[in-house]
């Protein structure tokens, strides 16, 4: 896509809108609310800030140069002309300034930005861009649309992502399970419900920071791609689908598990789907039939010999847990947990909490969200099971179910340069209960105890200090991060 026609089209013709002898356009990108979030109790309202070094690489740098100033004047005019006039009215926009732009050779802007890996404060920028030429000022606020559409996913499935995590850390202290097997804990199933492979990889990215555990291939090239990742991104294991199942058949679904367990995977890892008929079948008769193939599979060079059996319908709380309106002592009465722990048993954590037999354990990937994962948790430890006995197939239920207006992220000017003359500019609609109202000339962000701090109306010099520093400058990505430091950053 040629990068000019990002945009919205009313950004098209804002260059001419702007006071007359206007120089400079000075914007922030600010997470300004998290009234839509669903988060957990106890949320301290910070949000987690990845996504920009992608965008610069990605679209400020190699979109830009490859599909504008790299092809020739001539060819992208005409391009951008035939759009405008087709869809705003013949010569409705002049070209002159784009011609200007395209001789220019590269982005006249600078983006300063907090550590990517930080939690920033709600109502506090995560980033500021002002044009550096003055001639160029209708560029900040063009890019605004494609800024916002490409950072805000990022962040904001790497904050809900954290909120799992702090919800696992949680019960992992609480139940003595061990606080290491997070990591795994969490694993992302969304890309089949995401909006192509491209949200995938800037979703996939975002639980990524947390966890170690995917099924998201493009999230891990995206961080190769766009964070220098060198070490573990992402993990996985061999896993059935019921396709595999079915095609198994009904009638000899145990002999299906069998050469899963003991031809194709007898050491390692592996996760079978158990639900494709009669899942409580599975989960008690099977797993007994089963349980000294089992028990003697060889542990892999990681010391690993697990199955991992998958229910995939139902109700996950009770499936895992147990139904209290079943049948007394029926497998859907005691839930999948204590069936296994009945079968196969395990130990007892420093917390007095039950840990099931390394061999075995339980994944559920349909339909998770934070509050039903809280549930499980909540309730294996109310029936005496830590929480490491269930993994989390965490899907588009939760990485999709999102929008921009889920943290209230907004790209918005306040201050600008007109004749030589400075003007602090702001935005605060009477109409609106105070989540649109912005902040006030030049801004400067500052760490504190409580977090990030924002601090506006600041002189050229008090904007110069603080936290928000020089990442892009006139082309150039000026100051790198590595996915290792933005995990690190989280970490602590």
């Amino acid at each position: 896509m040629n990068p000019l026609m990002a945009i919205d089209f009313y950004k098209a013709d804002h260059r001419r809108q702007y006071p007359e002898n206007t120089e400079y356009v000075y914007s922030n990108f600010t997470p300004r609310s998290s009234r839509l979030a669903t988060v957990l109790e106890g949320f301290d309202d910070r949000v987690v800030f990845i996504g920009l070094q992608a965008y610069i690489k990605r679209i400020i740098i190699k979109q830009w140069n490859t599909e504008f100033f790299s092809k020739p004047k001539a060819e992208v005019i005409a391009n951008y002309k035939r759009r405008m006039d087709r869809s705003l009215g013949e010569d409705s926009i002049s070209m002159d300034h784009i011609e200007e732009l395209h001789d220019l050779g590269y982005l006249p802007l600078e983006i300063k930005a907090l550590p990517e890996g930080s939690r920033v404060n709600v109502r506090v920028p995560m980033l500021t861009v002002i044009n550096t030429l003055p001639e160029f000022f209708w560029l900040t606020n063009y890019i605004e649309t494609s800024i916002s559409a490409e950072v805000w996913k990022s962040c904001t499935t790497a904050t809900i992502s954290y909120e799992y995590k702090r919800l696992l850390v949680k019960y992992a202290k609480l139940t003595g399970a061990p606080l290491d097997f997070i990591m795994l804990q969490a694993h992302d199933f969304s890309f089949r419900g995401m909006s192509g492979s491209y949200d995938a990889a800037q979703s996939g990215i975002g639980h990524l920071t947390s966890f170690i555990g995917t099924d998201t291939i493009p999230a891990i090239e995206y961080a190769e791609d766009y964070y220098d990742a060198k070490e573990v991104i992402g993990v996985s294991v061999p896993a059935t689908e019921h396709s595999v199942m079915c095609m198994g058949t009904k009638e000899d679904e145990i002999e299906t598990f069998k050469r899963l367990i003991n031809k194709l995977y007898p050491t390692g890892i592996i996760s079978i789907v158990s639900d494709t008929w009669d899942f409580w079948k599975v989960i008690t008769d099977f797993a007994k039939l089963l349980k000294e193939d089992i028990l003697n599979r060889k542990p892999n060079s990681l010391g690993l010999a697990k199955v991992v059996f998958r229910p995939d319908s139902g109700d996950p709380v009770k499936i895992i847990c147990g139904d209290e309106n079943a049948p007394e002592g029926s497998p859907e009465y005691k839930g999948a947990v204590e069936c296994l722990w009945q079968i196969f048993n395990g130990e007892i954590s420093n917390k007095g909490y039950k840990l099931l037999n390394e061999r075995v354990g339980l994944i559920y990937g349909d339909s998770i969200t934070l509050e039903r994962a809280r549930l499980i948790l909540e309730k294996l430890e109310a029936k005496g099971f830590a929480s490491s006995n269930i993994v989390f197939g965490i899907g588009s239920y939760t990485y999709q179910y999102l929008t921009r207006d889920t943290f209230g992220f907004a790209m918005k000017a306040t201050w600008g340069q007109v004749n030589g003359h400075a003007r602090e500019i702001f935005k605060d609609p009477k109409t609106d209960a105070g989540n649109k109202k912005s902040a006030k000339g030049l801004l400067r962000v500052e760490a504190t105890e409580k977090g990030f701090e924002l601090h506006d109306q600041q002189s050229k010099e008090q904007e110069g200090q603080g936290e928000l520093k020089t990442i892009f400058k006139d082309g150039r990505l000026v100051k790198r991060v590595s996915f290792d430091e933005i995990r690190s950053r989280l970490r602590v």
